[in-house]
């Protein structure tokens, strides 16, 4: 698939980590940073987000997604970027039914994800937690791939599970100008993968409480594992890595 033209435009779903209450005391801010998709920001964005401390992106989109919209203008910047696709096969992973574009449904997606996708979990928690500066995470909306990696690494510092439900919560009301930000994006990308639409319709998404996901997320992992990170931990997580995040996190 080509690259298509593309509208530049703000985050709408963008936001630093700092100030969660983390082991040891509270995130600082500028070392991670969530948000929709950072490949069509306008220049404006871009030059703010490197002068703001921003040295790393990782890019949490499917292959199809990235050649769909390209780098975008942070390309032109001294910036790391890491592609760590969480689901591979954006068109086979897409539920065709509005039934299945729930709070319960999400949950059980990103279970899928984290069992999946660990190793290249692991590699995202040791690229924030080695890289200097800031690092900036995405995928198109800033709210599943983008949730999941946020969730384990509050996990990974501590965070207690209210702290993280309540960050993920937080995208909720940013809904509809997420959908309405990428909505050229996905609908030239829906239509070339043979979707009759120009977005699936997760209006169902739009209703009831977030929260619902991210709390199947958390007790499933702790009720089947007993470690929320056990999955992580067998895929390559050490100790290392884990202290050096803490370490990283608290900084002054």
């Amino acid at each position: 698939m080509t690259t298509i033209e593309l509208t530049l435009s703000a985050p709408v779903n963008l936001r630093d980590l700092g100030g969660i209450p983390i082991e040891g005391g509270v995130l600082r801010e500028g070392m991670a940073i969530r948000t929709d998709d950072l490949a069509y920001v306008t220049a404006e964005v871009a030059e703010g987000l490197v002068a703001g401390g921003l040295t790393a992106i990782i890019d949490l989109r499917s292959p199809l997604e990235v050649a769909t919209t390209g780098r975008g203008p942070l390309a032109g910047y001294p910036v790391s970027y890491h592609h760590l696709p969480l689901i591979a096969d954006i068109g086979g992973a897409t539920p065709r039914s509005a039934a299945d574009f729930s709070h319960e449904g999400m949950g059980r997606m990103y279970l899928g994800m984290i069992e999946g996708a660990a190793p290249q979990l692991v590699t995202a928690l040791n690229v924030i937690a080695h890289t200097l500066g800031a690092t900036a995470f995405h995928c198109a909306a800033g709210r599943d791939r983008t949730g999941v990696l946020a969730a384990l690494l509050l996990l990974t510092l501590g965070a207690s599970d209210e702290d993280i439900i309540a960050d993920y919560a937080r995208t909720g009301e940013n809904m509809a100008a997420i959908m309405e930000r990428n909505r050229p994006v996905m609908g030239a990308m829906w239509k070339a993968l043979g979707f009759d639409f120009d977005q699936p319709d997760t209006s169902g998404l739009l209703e009831g409480s977030m929260e619902v996901s991210m709390r199947i997320v958390l007790e499933t992992l702790r009720s089947e594992h007993g470690d929320p990170l056990a999955s992580l931990r067998a895929a390559g997580l050490g100790e290392d890595t884990i202290a050096r995040l803490r370490e990283k996190a608290l900084a002054a």
